[in-house]
């Protein structure tokens, strides 16, 4: 009896997607010119459509003990914790150094870079609003149609207006076209990529972005080192101008004391305490020279941090939305949407009855 039900209820099954397939079929006509018309939409969105850019920089980070209390330091300024071990220091290339690539700070500093377009030199900011024609929307709006963002402008004087601005286009960059990545653990190499409607934007402020991160953790990890080196350099002239200073000295009181009567060696009194001068100040100088040698040493040593391996470079590789493509999605989507259409309504029809 339940295998009879079984067999009524597949034929039921049967012939109810036979009647929809024969009701989809009465339907072609629409069917078929809602196609023609989602390929010609398709086609229009082709025309429409920028390409879109793609600049790819890849980066390797310098790695040893020397480096691991630096990376500890930078990733400390922005609030990482990755503790003290050396085997900590992967913590930051892998992760923490992406997020500074990614970091509000270093993205509108980049931003105020210059950049030579037309023969005229703006800032990437600039650029970015040309390319996306805000100019033209803020025409009619007193409070924008005269703002400007000069290169290596001081982003700390920026007005409140100027700021919700720059915060716009993080957020499109950070959120839709920059991404940094690290492929492999266990090889500190890294990715960045930036995807854009013009190509120059995506090749110079890749660049930019590179070299203002560079900058700034190279300045941050070498800073300790820098200062030390900095002061022994100022200890060492001060020490060899007061050896120069004796030196005369003594030349001076010897002059003074030649010919002397060998009984009289009260009078070599300064002259001995002039040598005496000479030689601690030789001491001195001699240890600090030596001391800021190994300054300059341990400087060098924390000075090369990112080494860019390749850069973009002009002509970009380019993803363009192709007249077929935009026919057969376009085609197919319109398609799908109307036979989707006629059986919700079909649905509901028959509900109502």
């Amino acid at each position: 009896m339940e295998t009879q039900n079984e067999e009524i209820t597949l034929k039921e099954l049967i012939q109810k997607a036979n009647e929809w397939m024969a009701y989809l079929r009465s339907k072609y006509k629409k069917i078929a010119l809602a196609a023609i018309i989602g390929a010609l939409l398709g086609i229009g969105y082709s025309f429409y459509k920028k390409p879109v850019y793609t600049a790819t920089l890849t980066y390797a980070l310098e790695d040893g003990k020397a480096a691991g209390g630096g990376l500890g330091s930078l990733a400390s300024s922005f609030g990482f914790d990755i503790g003290g071990s050396g085997g900590n220091s992967g913590a930051f290339s892998a992760i923490n150094l992406m997020e500074l690539f990614k970091s509000r700070a270093m993205v509108e500093q980049t931003l105020l870079a210059p950049v030579n377009q037309n023969n005229t030199t703006i800032s990437l900011a600039e650029m970015y609003i040309q390319d996306n024609n805000w100019r033209e929307k803020w025409a009619d709006k007193p409070l924008l149609k005269n703002i400007q963002f000069l290169p290596k402008t001081d982003r700390s004087k920026f007005t409140r207006i100027q700021d919700s601005i720059f915060g716009v286009i993080y957020d499109n960059l950070s959120k839709k076209s920059l991404t940094v990545e690290q492929k492999d653990k266990k090889v500190a190499i890294g990715t960045i990529t930036l995807n854009a409607t013009n190509e120059f934007f995506a090749q110079q402020f890749t660049l930019a972005l590179t070299k203002t991160v560079t900058d700034f953790y190279i300045e941050t990890k070498s800073k300790r080192a820098k200062e030390n080196m900095d002061i022994l350099m100022r200890q060492t002239d001060s020490i060899r101008g007061e050896l120069n200073g004796a030196i005369t000295g003594v030349a001076l009181a010897t002059d003074n004391t030649f010919g002397l009567n060998p009984a009289l060696n009260i009078k070599r009194v300064p002259s001995a305490k002039k040598q005496v001068d000479v030689q601690a100040n030789t001491a001195i100088l001699t240890e600090l020279v030596k001391q800021s040698e190994l300054a300059k040493v341990t400087l060098r040593k924390e000075t090369p941090l990112i080494q860019v391996i390749d850069q973009p470079i002009l002509p970009l590789p380019k993803e363009k939305f192709g007249k077929a493509k935009g026919i057969i999605l376009g085609g197919i989507l319109a398609g799908f949407l109307t036979i989707l259409g006629l059986i919700i309504r079909r649905i509901f029809k028959e509900l109502s009855l």
